[in-house]
């Protein structure tokens, strides 16, 4: 469960759903067994096989508009095989279904900023599952990571192979700033503190930002033309079996390393929002069918 399904069951993403009956199902991370294989799929997995998928509710179609297409919480799923990879050796249903939104939304992001090792990387929400994995990511690719993080928090952050931790909260751009005085090569913003970020990075340099203008938390404007602004937008990576593939390799290696904060049983997925709406969850509550 991610911060991501509460967009759709709070009506944030309504107007994608005009005229689309219900039920809407939320969810964008499995991970399970093949039950079936259709015909005439080309696949090297077999049912049985442990696996893991990113599923996206939408989809945008060859209109350009966003075509609702059901979610992962549910008992059964349907993919395209180019979505399906097989779970990391060594990792069962619970934590491999922690790993491929975010994982890819992490690799994604790097991929695209495609900085240099030595480059200095800031990253916000660190702690947090996206930010968690980006610090892991940068760090085994030889980047220098600023990340932020409140007291209870270094400890891991530290630990996913951050270089510099600042206190979160209101001022963190200074901070980072006092650090690095002619601003770091880019920001990674998984906190969504928006564009107040844009004070610790280097003229040149890059702002990331996860959500749009229109969403909760979204980014809307660019105060500083010397600096680019490139979304990390997961849909990106839907069907990308090349990159699931890596997340794979990565978590096998030791250098994603996922974090469960519970289980639930479905009935209970409203209590697994108010507690992600709430903030503070460490790792991923994971709804067990």
């Amino acid at each position: 469960m991610n911060p991501a399904d509460t967009l759709l069951r709070s009506g944030a993403l309504a107007w994608a759903l005009d005229g689309v009956p219900g039920p809407y199902v939320p969810g964008q991370d499995i991970a399970g067994t093949v039950d079936e294989i259709g015909h005439g799929t080309r696949s090297d997995l077999s049912v049985g096989d442990a696996v893991m998928a990113m599923v996206l509710p939408f989809l945008p179609g060859p209109d350009g508009a966003l075509h609702y297409q059901g979610g992962g919480y549910a008992e059964h799923v349907v993919l395209p095989a180019a979505w399906v990879v097989r779970a990391p050796v060594g990792v069962d249903h619970v934590p491999a279904s922690t790993l491929p939104m975010n994982g890819l939304t992490a690799l994604l992001t790097l991929d695209r900023l495609a900085l240099a090792p030595g480059s200095v990387l800031a990253v916000t929400g660190a702690a947090g599952a996206l930010g968690g994995y980006l610090v892991q990511m940068a760090a085994s690719s030889g980047m220098v990571v600023v990340a932020d993080a409140a007291p209870t928090d270094e400890t891991f952050v530290r630990s996913a192979g951050a270089a510099e931790i600042v206190a979160r909260g209101d001022g963190v751009a200074e901070r980072i700033r006092a650090l690095h005085p002619h601003g770091v090569d880019a920001v990674v913003d998984a906190a969504l503190v928006g564009p107040h970020m844009l004070g610790a990075i280097r003229p040149g340099g890059v702002y990331v930002p996860f959500r749009n203008a229109g969403e909760p938390g979204g980014y809307g404007g660019h105060a500083d033309s010397r600096i680019a602004v490139r979304m990390s937008y997961v849909p990106d990576y839907a069907g990308r079996r090349d990159r699931l593939e890596e997340i794979r390799r990565l978590t096998e290696a030791g250098v994603l390393l996922p974090r469960v904060a519970g289980t639930l049983a479905p009935a209970d997925a409203g209590e697994a929002h108010r507690l992600l709406e709430a903030g503070g969850v460490r790792g991923r509550l994971v709804l067990t069918f």
